[in-house]
């Protein structure tokens, strides 16, 4: 089997087992569909390529998805540099997203943190503020229990032990419940 083939089964396998997380996939697009309905907005951090896909989500939300439509309250904290780096700066690194969160999270948000081991110091301490502010929080992880899956209210474990493929699992999931929020909310 070469390289390319090895790759590309492992993939379709992770990606083929997100099927045995439907309920939580809907659960996910349920909490989204109710903030996003009652205006309030779905907050999303990650580290590394997590952030980027915190970003593209953010994106595929605020933006659109698969139709015209209005824009849906998204945002993730990993776009502004300033923040970043001042906040990691002066109250350190794992302080990044939860500082972020206390100056702009209100009650009813949803805060979704993805993280493929779901141990990120930086998104647990976003959870950790996240409850105390009364936001709802999602955990994107891979399929082993972690920090972030005893804090969430709702915990996606991507079906995978592998980063990369815990990523391509992130993004399907997360295009999934875009997706969903799109045809739930503008039928």
């Amino acid at each position: 089997m070469s390289m390319i083939t090895d790759y590309i089964t492992k993939t379709q396998t992770a990606i083929g087992d997100i099927t045995s997380i439907e309920s939580s996939i809907q659960d996910f697009a349920n909490v989204c569909i109710e903030a996003l309905s009652h205006g309030n907005k779905v907050i999303f951090c990650g580290n590394g390529g997590s952030a980027a896909d915190s970003q593209h989500l953010s994106a595929e939300l605020m933006g659109r998805f698969l139709k015209d439509r209005a824009p849906l309250a998204a945002l993730a904290l990993t776009v502004d540099t300033s923040a970043l780096t001042a906040i990691g700066n002066d109250y350190g690194y794992e302080q990044v997203f939860a500082r972020q969160l206390g100056g702009i999270g209100h009650t009813g948000d949803v805060l979704v943190g993805l993280s493929t081991s779901g141990n990120s110091a930086n998104i647990v301490n976003a959870f950790h503020k996240a409850k105390s502010m009364g936001i709802l929080t999602v955990a994107m992880t891979g399929h082993r229990a972690s920090a972030l899956s005893t804090l969430a209210d709702i915990t996606i474990y991507a079906p995978s032990d592998e980063t990369n493929h815990i990523q391509e699992c992130h993004i399907t999931i997360g295009h999934l419940v875009c997706k969903i929020v799109e045809e739930e909310m503008f039928p």
